[in-house]
């Protein structure tokens, strides 16, 4: 099924431009149309472009009446221009039909657009790191990218560590579907594009973050208020964790996960396969969600969704699992 798949670069600048090339090429081997925004490869300082480009190219994506606006890359970017943004505009783009996905630095216009607006984005891939891995495409992420646009994506599901098979979990039932990076999450805390999201699901991941500094971050999300209100708080992958050898002594992910269960009564979840690895679910940002348990895996559904995004909780699952 031939898509118009928009591409655009809100963020920090291609620099590996072999990637993006695959990426495009991957796209459109799968059959979809694929338009790339003038100033994708644009480069200022360490954004593509400055920020009046990187706007006006947000802008374009809104109007391009396209079935997906993809971003090229995540980075660094977006936050620096939240009280820029034309959030009505993708909002209506949104209800039209558009569906805006991406990752790491979007994470700061996914909760913005939801504070503002309540429209529903994506967290999935991005044209160069996924599309365009050298190795190629990882099935799972190009199965639910496949489900999103044809429009039989309704949940996905996960097995949870080894380690949490002992966990009690009560199922959940129509809470808002929230989070992404949680550094850049955590840089939009007490501003007024932090999500004021009462008993959901909140879903993080991150990247070269020591676990001292996830810890602190999940502090201060938790001291905020945050963390005690959700319904449940859900790990996906934390990579590139630089331990200091005879430093650390032990401490660890699982120590800031331990933790954090210790400190809270809502349930904390892990093995999510979402975050900058190859192999990722796609997960709707702002939509109404269930989630419930069969042991060690995890089921999360959001049920079908029509081509305005609209929520509809009929019909089965698509388990991918990981």
């Amino acid at each position: 099924m031939t898509k118009h798949i928009y591409i655009y670069s809100p963020s920090s600048a291609v620099r590996d431009k072999a990637a993006f090339r695959r990426g495009v090429k991957r796209l459109k081997a799968l059959g979809h149309e694929v338009e790339v925004d003038d100033a994708a490869l644009s480069v200022h300082q360490r954004f593509a472009g400055d920020d009046a480009t990187r706007l006006a190219a947000i802008s374009r994506a809104a109007a391009s009446g396209a079935d997906v606006a993809l971003i090229a890359r995540g980075g660094y970017g977006l936050t620096r221009i939240l009280d820029a943004i034309p959030y009505k505009a993708l909002a209506k783009a949104i209800e039209k039909g558009t569906e805006f996905v991406g990752c790491s630095d979007f994470t700061a216009l996914q909760n913005a657009l939801l504070t503002k607006t309540g429209a529903v984005t994506w967290s999935g891939p991005a044209v160069g790191e996924d599309f365009g891995a050298e190795a190629g495409p990882d099935d799972i992420m190009e199965a639910c990218f496949d489900d999103l646009i044809t429009g039989q994506g309704e949940g996905t599901g996960w097995r949870m560590p080894a380690r949490d098979v002992d966990l009690e979990f009560k199922p959940v039932q129509d809470a808002v579907l929230w989070g992404g990076n949680l550094c850049v999450l955590t840089s939009l805390l007490g501003t007024p594009y932090f999500p004021a999201v009462d008993k959901g699901v909140l879903f993080i991941e991150d990247v070269n973050e020591h676990p001292y500094r996830i810890e602190r971050m999940l502090d201060q999300l938790k001291m905020a208020g945050v963390l005690a209100r959700q319904r449940a708080v859900v790990f996906g992958q934390f990579t590139g964790i630089r331990k200091v050898p005879g430093y650390d002594r032990g401490f660890g992910l699982n120590t800031v996960i331990d933790r954090l269960r210790a400190s809270l009564k809502v349930p904390v979840l892990a093995g999510l396969p979402f975050g900058h690895v190859q192999t990722k679910v796609l997960l709707p940002v702002g939509a109404k969600v269930s989630m419930a348990a069969e042991g060690r895996d995890i089921f999360l559904v959001w049920g079908h969704r029509d081509a305005h995004g609209h929520d509809d909780h009929h019909g089965h699952d698509h388990d991918h699992p990981h």
